[in-house]
């Protein structure tokens, strides 16, 4: 007799080793990174273009959407063709970098309506299920964690990996020359960490992400359906 009478044991799986270590893809990372400012100086796109640089570096391969021209969400059509780019980017993407100014204490408006532009699901397929996310902001002020504090809680309700790395970069308009090339310093040296651990966790889980997002719960209730639906046959 089971000990445990709430569950349903058929769909109970136990980890399986060779699911966790498959074949490792042998293609660059796909990696997408998102800003949140339109200014004509922003600092999260010179940020999110430092990222870029770095993620290329460690073997990445990068695009960057530049988020002008996008609606509004839910005041166009989702065949606006802002919004088309920024889905098959997403979906292109095996991992992301989300990079927001701090304004009012959240993250930017921007940064939100492109987060709420990609969809939970499209059919029965979740197009950010299993990616990989890694969240920095940058802050006219002090240092402050509002904003990427935020951005991991979209990464976890759009079910992505959100690495545990993050960036803070306090003052930035201090923290970039001329250029738009970001200085050295320890804020430099912590987006360098957070680029390096995004490769490595890109690496890592995108062959097993499925694997790694399998669901007990889901599985019970595909298995209910798949019954309703034969049982409805029959009849």
């Amino acid at each position: 007799m089971s000990d445990l009478p709430a569950a349903s044991l058929a769909h109970m799986n136990q980890p399986d080793l060779d699911a966790l270590r498959p074949p490792f893809s042998t293609h660059k990372p796909r990696i997408l990174i998102l800003y949140g400012s339109l200014r004509a100086v922003s600092y999260s796109r010179l940020l999110a273009h430092e990222a870029g640089r770095l993620l290329e570096h460690f073997g990445c391969e990068v695009k960057i959407f530049d988020p002008t021209g996008l609606p509004l969400p839910d005041a166009e059509p989702a065949t606006h063709p802002k919004v088309q780019e920024l889905r098959d980017l997403s979906a292109w993407s095996e991992g992301q970098v989300w990079v927001s100014p701090e304004r009012h204490g959240a993250m930017t408006g921007i940064m939100k309506a492109q987060i709420d532009w990609i969809p939970l699901a499209v059919g029965s397929v979740r197009p950010t299920q299993g990616k990989t996310l890694a969240v920095m902001q940058v802050s006219g002020g002090s240092q402050s964690f509002n904003a990427i504090g935020q951005l991991r809680i979209l990464g976890r309700w759009m079910r992505m990996i959100t690495i545990p790395n993050q960036s803070s970069v306090a003052k930035a308009f201090q923290e970039f020359n001329a250029d738009g090339r970001m200085k050295p310093s320890a804020y430099y040296d912590r987006v360098v960490d957070v680029c390096e651990e995004l490769a490595k966790f890109t690496l890592l889980t995108r062959d097993a992400s499925n694997y790694l997002t399998d669901r007990y719960s889901e599985r019970k209730e595909d298995a209910e359906k798949l019954e309703q639906r034969a049982s409805l046959k029959s009849i």
